[in-house]
């Protein structure tokens, strides 16, 4: 792989910069690794940058060389109280193009307020696991064809985009839908970790406004108190008010924020 060698104080080693695999370089100074620069292809093509570096000059360094090297636009996702980090990814040139709230919501039903909703008449909670693949499938295509004809499928967390061509991998393992007759008509999906998070929670347009979404949160946050979980995280683009709204109107509290940076 190639090498890039930058100039370091008088008297100190040279740092030197190498791609060591395809999608990875090392900062290598007096033969120790001080930095290292990793790139990764999200589902829907994008490429996100994520650097680690001992100071501020070998970030800037293997900054200038993983740009040299890699196709625009690039991305970076950073934790906004990270300054230094933001500050760093600024100085590369990367600008600010959305900021995504992370909520810590509450699942015991006394502090949501979700004990009593029910959901609304002909609509039925199919639990987690136990939707059928090919009509999840057809609800998914649905709402990301809705979702991408006003404000873009790529405002959506990055678990759920769609891979080149448009296919999508889904796990009806982590879903939980909402049918009305013979179709689904909702969906949350939750990502079993050691504290679940909410990725995804979409109704179909002819729904809205009728207390689905939050009878679908109501379900999938009372099975997780049932299992003596407190809490679980959710995910909110800032620009998206209904589900702001929906969170913050069941107690959930805002309790970071992250900023994705984007270089074109």
């Amino acid at each position: 792989m190639n090498s890039v060698h930058f100039t370091s104080p008088m008297g100190q080693p040279a740092v030197v910069i190498t791609q060591v695999a395809e999608t990875q370089w090392h900062a290598v100074e007096d033969d120790r690794v001080v930095g290292r620069g990793d790139a990764s292809r999200r589902p829907d093509g994008r490429i996100f940058l994520s650097i680690d570096a001992w100071h501020g000059a070998v970030f800037d360094q293997l900054a200038d060389a993983m740009l040299a090297d890699l196709p625009k636009p690039l991305y970076t996702v950073v934790d906004e109280a990270d300054l230094d980090l933001t500050c760093d990814w600024e100085r590369a040139g990367f600008t600010i193009r959305r900021r995504e709230w992370e909520y810590l919501v509450p699942t015991d039903p006394r502090a949501t307020g979700l004990g009593s909703a029910l959901p609304p008449s002909g609509v039925t909670i199919v639990a987690v696991g136990e939707a059928d693949e090919s009509p999840l499938r057809e609800l998914h295509r649905v709402i990301r064809d809705e979702v991408e004809a006003t404000v873009g499928w790529r405002e959506m967390p990055a678990e759920v985009l769609p891979r080149p061509g448009g296919a999508t991998l889904l796990d009806p393992s982590k879903y939980t839908v909402a049918a009305q007759s013979d179709e689904y008509v909702g969906l949350v999906r939750v990502v079993p970790v050691r504290q679940p998070r909410i990725g995804l929670i979409a109704v179909r347009s002819g729904r809205h406004r009728r207390g689905i979404a939050r009878a679908l949160l109501a379900h999938v946050l009372g099975s997780l108190h049932h299992r003596g979980i407190d809490a679980a995280w959710a995910e909110v683009n800032e620009s998206n008010g209904a589900a702001t709204a929906l969170f913050e109107g069941i107690g959930a509290r805002r309790a970071s924020s992250n900023l994705e940076l984007v270089l074109r």
